[in-house]
């Protein structure tokens, strides 16, 4: 197996956890240029709310999108909007990949901000 492959059926595992808790879920994926979240209903038919570095409001806060510090805006963004939207519990989907850096900066600033998992 190569490493995506690997991080895929990582993230299928997960998903099927998260599918039989019947929670909420805030997904995470990066890119080596960019970092998006998204909440996600219960059914993963409908995104609730979204954030990412490709928003016009993230990227005057940030020059670059694929650092710990863009991570940690989309991450505050992402707990505003869950807010507004009357979200409080969400599962953390990391998509497979591993919890640190960037992932682990988007997850630290969305728990500051008001968002439980």
């Amino acid at each position: 197996m190569d490493k995506k492959q690997t991080r895929l059926r990582r993230a299928r595992k997960t998903r099927a956890r998260i599918a039989a808790l019947g929670m909420v879920r805030l997904c995470v994926m990066r890119t080596n240029q960019h970092i998006y979240a998204q909440i996600i209903d219960e059914t993963g038919g409908k995104v609730l709310a979204s954030a990412s570095t490709l928003e016009v409001d993230v990227r005057k806060d940030v020059a670059n999108g694929g650092n710990v510090a863009a991570a940690a805006v989309v991450g505050k963004r992402i707990a505003e909007k869950a807010k507004a939207a009357g979200i409080e519990a969400v599962a953390f989907d990391r998509s497979g990949f591993k919890y640190h850096g960037r992932v682990k900066a988007l997850a630290d600033a969305a728990r500051e901000n008001g968002l439980a998992f």
